[in-house]
């Protein structure tokens, strides 16, 4: 009864509803034109874990990491005349360009001089001018040769290869403001390069973020396209018909718009998940039309009559399209219970989008062909094609008369599926997403190759006492845990306090390069009094490395993406070996930075996965429960959900497609929206049971060839629609479209074979005059 009022209520206040639509619409339009691309990469990890909260920490004492920008060359000229000075007025230019903090390279460095009348370190820059003649360019590679400071930061170990660092201002740095800045330096990079013909290369955090921005929102308006394009030609061949293809598409495109506002809304910024929301919407969307539609044009070949076809439609529809919505909201809502605010950004929308698309088209659908002439004969021609029938056929006959083979084919690739599960990859990297072609991959490799990464790895040691960092034997320690690091190939040499007190020491005894040492004991008080006295540039380099109290310092490491797989077992190996330089009991050594909290949030999505999918399928198992009742049904409906899962899982272990941030989304997702093609079969096989004399078998064959139309569809939307993330340029969104595509094509070949055969074993152990839940009649 609830939903023929709801049915009525729609019909006669059809116009109010319209405006009442158009107008939320134009205000969710109005908040979809604000979102914009995010800046700062995801959060994966939850605020709440103890890695998160350490690493705000650090950033709250040390200021922002990943703060800055590389930019490389590769010449045996580097050290030439022109060379040189152009390289140094590329660091000049850049300067001068607001929210630039700082620029060092081998033509922008400095060194720290001795100043005995003030009795401080002063920091002078090596070059202040163009350089006139090859014999100065000469004169400057020998100094910066003498500063062992800069060796391999600035200039290789081969000295064939150099970088300039530009770091960014920490108040613009993720905002919109540093994209001018990058800009600018691909312009004097690319002048450069034409100049010299020397290949300039391009890195750091802050590129590689707005690389993926750039192509999130080219991605955006692609996929939205395709989509829109795919679902309107089946659309076509589904109705054969102008009206039921261009309003359903309209309709669903009104669902990407409150999809869109409820980001702007929530405050929420685009990423790389939130940004396949739009083509989702669509692709999950227009089933919910085409179902009203297929059951008003069937009534209203029974009736003739227009506004009553419309009516029932929208009553025995409109339950089974809410709870095939609820289910599919379901797959992306348990995204939320990972805490992680990428995700749950991502499950809370897109479960918000589906139930908003699904109310758009339970009352717009009515509304508008309301005001449309009735349907013709022709617009349903599709069902009754040769084809379909014939396909529709075999599956009944496969069904009724190869059970056993549809049994042992079902364990056989769970078994296979199984073996391939065994060697599925845990592994993400932090540039994986690019695709293999892109610049900046190709760049990111040249300095890992040259410089040993540039990706920020921090380590933070917390003495537990103030002033504890200053005792020799406190930097004994830390010097002792940088050669430990630096010894791994997979990290740069370090950049720390021991190094800048190695440089004080050689700045004391006038920059011969042979003190550079840490002080002793005598020297040490003479050597900070010095450090300490010095005011901005030289004292910065100093408190850069050391908190307020000198209870806290950091160690800066640059290093190479080897993926979490490996970095996992690296950092695994360190623990123990930092943990016998410095005891746990007195110190707290926590390794830290941008690089490390990717790695701990694939680490922890891991293990939410296992979580998320519980989830999933003890959520849709309660929604079985109330349709169906019954532990018998649940496992009935279940199981030809789980193996299109685990034969999912095994695709992925035997094609060494890793598990990851993208593609772990795959199992919740897909559980959730292949429940429905279940729900559509067996309401329709339990009403025939309540109101018909006929035998199972019979009801099974009926059941097969009136939802097997419209599962086939919902199929071939999903499949195309899903398909189009097989062109993005981002390797997880590709991955997690096409293991989507097959998942949900298998799940609609076990729907329509294994359930059936499930049903029909059951013959014999059903009693009709006992059957519970609601009985709803599917569309």
């Amino acid at each position: 009864m609830f939903w023929k009022h709801i049915a009525s209520a729609i019909i006669k206040n059809r116009l109010i509803l319209l405006i009442c639509v158009l107008a939320l619409s134009a205000f969710m339009g109005f908040e979809a034109s604000k979102v914009k691309i995010t800046f700062n990469g995801g959060k994966v990890l939850p605020v709440t874990d103890s890695a998160f909260i350490r690493y705000a920490e650090f950033k709250k004492t040390f200021g922002q990491d990943a703060s800055s920008m590389v930019i490389g060359i590769k010449s045996s000229n580097i050290f030439t005349k022109d060379v040189f000075n152009d390289w140094y007025s590329i660091g000049e230019d850049l300067k001068k360009v607001k929210g630039v903090k700082a620029v060092v390279s081998a033509a922008n460095i400095y060194n720290l001089q001795k100043d005995t009348l003030q009795h401080k370190f002063v920091l002078k820059p090596l070059v202040t001018q163009p350089l006139q003649t090859a014999a100065d360019v000469d004169s400057v590679k020998r100094q910066l040769a003498a500063m062992p400071f800069y060796k391999g930061l600035i200039v290789s170990n081969d000295g064939q290869s150099t970088l300039m660092m530009i770091t960014f201002d920490d108040k613009i740095i993720n905002t919109p403001y540093r994209v001018p800045i990058i800009k600018k330096i691909n312009q004097l990079g690319q002048a450069f390069e034409k100049k010299h013909h020397i290949k300039v290369h391009y890195s750091g955090l802050p590129l590689i973020r707005t690389v993926v921005g750039d192509l999130v929102a080219h991605e955006f308006s692609l996929f939205l396209g395709l989509s829109v394009i795919i679902t309107a030609v089946i659309l076509l061949l589904f109705f054969r018909s102008f009206f039921p293809v261009i309003f359903p598409i309209l309709i669903v495109i009104l669902g990407v718009i409150s999809s869109l506002g409820v980001l702007q809304l929530m405050h929420y910024e685009m990423t790389i998940l939130t940004g396949i929301i739009p083509p989702l919407i669509v692709v999950i969307g227009i089933p919910n039309c085409v179902f009203i539609l297929n059951k008003y044009f069937h009534e209203y070949g029974v009736s003739g009559n227009k506004m009553a076809a419309l009516e029932v439609a929208v009553e025995r529809a409109g339950i089974t399209t809410f709870i095939a919505n609820i289910t599919t909201a379901i797959g992306f809502g348990v995204l939320c219970f990972t805490n992680s605010e990428l995700l749950t950004q991502f499950g809370l929308v897109a479960s918000i989008g589906i139930l908003l698309t699904f109310a758009l088209s339970l009352v717009l659908v009515p509304v508008i062909f309301s005001f449309l002439p009735a349907p013709k004969a022709s617009q349903t021609g599709i069902k009754d094609s040769r084809l379909m029938d014939a396909l529709l056929a075999g599956l009944d006959k496969l069904v009724h008369s190869k059970r056993k083979v549809i049994y042992t084919t079902t364990v056989a690739l769970i078994v296979v599926a199984c073996f391939g599960m065994l060697k599925m990859n845990i592994n993400g990297y932090v540039v994986d997403d690019l695709p293999q072609s892109n610049n900046t991959l190709h760049d990111l490799k040249f300095f890992e190759s040259n410089f040993n990464g540039v990706l920020p790895l921090e380590v933070s040691i917390d003495t537990k006492r103030k002033n504890g960092v200053m005792n020799l034997g406190t930097i004994r320690k830390v010097e002792k845990l940088e050669k430990l690091i630096s010894s791994y190939p997979e990290f740069s040499r370090s950049v720390s306090l021991i190094q800048v007190l190695k440089f004080s020491t050689q700045a004391f005894y006038g920059g011969d390069a042979a003190y550079y040492r840490l002080p002793d004991g005598l020297e040490q008080n003479f050597i900070l009094n010095y450090a300490g006295n010095s005011g901005k540039g030289a004292g910065s380099m100093l408190k850069s490395y050391l908190d307020s109290t000198r209870r806290v310092t950091r160690v800066t490491f640059e290093m190479v993406d080897a993926g979490s797989k490996k970095m996992n077992g690296v950092i695994a190996e360190l623990q123990p070996r930092i943990d016998s330089i410095f005891n746990p009991q007195k110190f707290h050594v926590e390794l830290t930075g941008s690089s490390i909290i990717f790695i701990k949030g694939t680490n922890y999505l891991l293990k939410n996965l296992y979580e998320s999918l519980a989830w999933a399928i003890l959520l849709v198992a309660c929604v079985m429960w109330i349709l169906f009742r019954g532990i018998k049904m649940i496992a009935i409906s279940l199981v030809p959900n789980l193996v299109p899962l685990i034969i999912t899982a095994g695709i992925m272990g035997f094609f060494g497609i890793p598990l990851k941030p993208s593609t772990i989304l795959i199992f919740s997702i897909a559980m959730g929206i292949s429940s429905d093609q279940t729900i559509y079969f067996i309401t329709r096989y339990r009403h025939e049971l309540r109101h018909s004399k006929k035998s199972i078998s019979q009801i099974v064959s009926d059941t097969i060839r009136e939802t097997g139309v419209s599962m086939i569809f919902i199929a071939t939307v999903l499949f195309f629609g899903f398909g189009i993330f097989a062109v993005s340029k981002f390797g997880g969104t590709a991955a997690l479209g096409i293991l989507l595509s097959i998942t949900l094509l298998v799940a609609m070949i076990s729907n329509l074979t294994l359930l059936p055969a499930f049903l029909l074993s059951l013959d014999g152990g059903v009693n009709r005059d006992k059957l519970k839940g609601p009985d709803i009649d599917e569309a």
